[in-house]
């Protein structure tokens, strides 16, 4: 199955929009946000309007974020190291620069502590994604990584554009298809392609890399949806501006009262429970990433959503921008 023939297929469902400078074009409207059939934190579904949009047609590539950073001088979350009055009673050897890697065993292991996937290694980088030693040559159409909530903000700065709420990630995400269980429809691998870059296998510990991937891949690798978007689901995580709440509002008794752009919770309301002594934000992710697996993570679908800590790098999350209409006066 080839992108047009994705993009054929919609024909007569959606329109598709026009195209402008590495963005597409989303003219908004109403749909029903979330799911009642997943994870609780992706409930109730909801009705939501959003105004027009532009969205950058790919996550953020490395080429893309290098020429920022010779721009700009920009140094990233990962390469400071934490100020121990912002993280009381944290172990020492943690309070030093670095980001979070995905570390996979080669045997089972429990599926309730993340830590026997993740490691947090000194001097990664989105130059060097995997610890010294390693780059990102060859890899300047993959999707940057190991940028904290700050990084993606500055970045959306500098190139005149925004981060997207959660509402409008999803959105377009969607692709014109409501309430469809993944970016393309309901079937996960239609005639058996593999339509993003996600774990197939026993997570975390069995790869096979049936779409032709272990780790990120080109974001242009797998077919775009019905908006011509790409990666929206799969290959990375993607930073939303909003702030995370557990589950979503409930939906509007009249159609008088959908919201429009919502905007997410309050700050002071994402703040992690089980860390009442740390509080750091936490903004919604979006999309699911490579190491979401049927046996573990189902989150490559539009409706889920992730908590992410404002300061937490690793090795599966990105961005990507989008350029708000103004309403005519």
């Amino acid at each position: 199955m080839t992108d047009a023939d994705v993009v054929d297929s919609l024909d007569g469902i959606i329109d598709r929009p026009l195209e402008h400078g590495g963005m597409i074009r989303i003219s908004g409207g109403t749909f029903r946000m979330g799911s009642d059939r997943h994870y609780p934190e992706e409930a109730p579904v909801h009705r939501v309007s959003v105004d027009a949009f532009w969205i950058d047609r790919t996550p953020v590539t490395n080429r893309q974020f290098r020429r920022f950073v010779e721009a700009t001088g920009h140094v990233t979350v990962a390469e400071i190291a934490p100020d121990p009055k912002d993280y009381p009673g944290a172990l020492p050897h943690l309070l030093h620069a670095g980001s979070l890697v995905f570390s996979p065993p080669d045997y089972p292991v429990d599926l309730h502590h993340f830590s026997q996937w993740w490691a947090f290694k000194p001097r990664v980088t989105w130059r060097r994604p995997y610890g010294p030693g390693s780059s990102i040559k060859g890899l300047d159409d993959h999707p940057v990584v190991h940028v904290a909530y700050a990084d993606a903000a500055a970045y959306a700065r500098w190139a005149g554009k925004d981060l997207p709420t959660e509402a409008e990630w999803e959105f377009a995400a969607r692709g014109g298809l409501d309430q469809a269980e993944f970016a393309w429809g309901d079937d996960f691998a239609p005639d058996g392609h593999q339509m993003a870059n996600t774990w197939q296998g026993a997570f975390p510990f069995q790869n096979m890399r049936l779409d032709g991937y272990e780790r990120t891949s080109p974001v242009t690798a797998f077919p775009p949806n019905g908006y011509g978007l790409y990666d929206m689901i799969g290959n990375v995580w993607e930073w939303t501006s909003d702030f995370y709440t557990p589950r979503h509002p409930a939906d509007a008794p009249k159609a008088c009262c959908i919201p429009e752009n919502p905007r997410g919770g309050r700050e002071d309301q994402s703040y992690a429970p089980c860390e009442p002594d740390t509080r750091i934000p936490r903004r919604v992710l979006k999309g699911g990433s490579h190491l979401c697996a049927p046996n573990y993570c189902r989150r490559y679908r539009p409706a889920a959503r992730h908590p992410q800590p404002v300061d937490t790098s690793t090795s599966h999350v990105g961005f990507r921008c989008i350029i708000r209409e103004r309403k005519s006066p």
